[in-house]
């Protein structure tokens, strides 16, 4: 099989290693190539990709093999215009060529909703959160076997809040009473590769096992690595994402493709 990574960032590029060490053939885009050395050092061809160019789509387009399976991890493009959801540039760019596509959502797309799990429906409450959902909508449309993942907070040994509670840069909403879930970049990698791999179809919340009160989060890191209680912002102030209260049961995927959890709580990889 042959795998093309549109997006090797934080995740993505988690997910070519993995794939490159069982021997498959991966292909990473990447706008600056440069970027992406260490993976074509470690096997990966690595193709430089600019979606906002046409030129660049054609050229890329043109070396699309059939039959390849896709990770879609492209974040919102940021324009001098506003937002713009790259995936309908990113269909158009693949064709009919793809067997799979994997992407790489959120779980913004559940709104407000408190309790989620694989039954749970889509209810997006806001712009960004509308966009992400029409994109889903687009994979799911397209004609090839396709799995949306639905990620909570993405969080790895570089990013995080017990990262950005070190770097003084923490504020924790309200008074931290809300549920808020997590899953470690690793963890969702394996997930995608795993999902690559198969032929499951639907769209499913990705989480880690352990869904904890903010407060509680914060709590554990000030014990750890012995700092001081963050200030508090209020609610209203809060990026959307920070907002909401979700209980987040993920149990379903990782069952479902046969991935456990490296780190099933938090508190195992702070």
């Amino acid at each position: 099989m042959v795998y093309l990574i549109l997006g090797a960032g934080y995740t993505g590029s988690r997910v070519v290693r993995i794939l490159l060490g069982e021997g498959q053939r991966v292909i990473a885009t990447t706008r600056n190539p440069e970027k992406l050395a260490d993976l074509a050092d470690a096997g990966a061809e690595v193709w430089a990709l600019d979606l906002l160019d046409a030129g660049s789509r054609a050229e890329v387009a043109a070396r699309i093999p059939d039959g390849v399976r896709v990770l879609h991890s492209v974040p919102t493009l940021r324009l001098e215009s506003g937002a713009e959801d790259p995936t309908p540039r990113i269909l158009d760019l693949v064709g009919d060529r793809p067997a799979r596509m994997v992407y790489l959502s959120s779980t913004g797309v559940y709104g407000n909703q408190h309790h989620i799990d694989e039954t749970t429906p889509a209810s997006p409450s806001n712009a960004p959160q509308r966009l992400r959902r029409a994109a889903e909508e687009r994979v799911l449309d397209g004609p090839w076997s396709a799995l949306v993942l639905r990620p909570a907070a993405i969080y790895g040994p570089d990013r995080g809040m017990h990262i950005s509670m070190q770097l003084g840069r923490y504020k924790l909403v309200g008074e931290g009473n809300t549920l808020v879930g997590t899953v470690h970049a690793d963890d969702l990698a394996a997930l995608s590769a795993a999902a690559l791999q198969s032929d499951l179809m639907g769209a499913f919340p990705v989480a880690d096992a352990d869904p904890a009160l903010r407060k509680d989060r914060v709590a554990y890191v000030v014990e750890r690595y012995g700092l001081p209680w963050p200030p508090t912002m209020p609610v209203s102030e809060a990026h959307h994402t920070q907002r909401h209260d979700r209980l987040i049961d993920a149990s379903f995927i990782w069952n479902a493709l046969g991935v456990k959890l490296q780190y099933p709580s938090f508190r195992d990889a702070y």
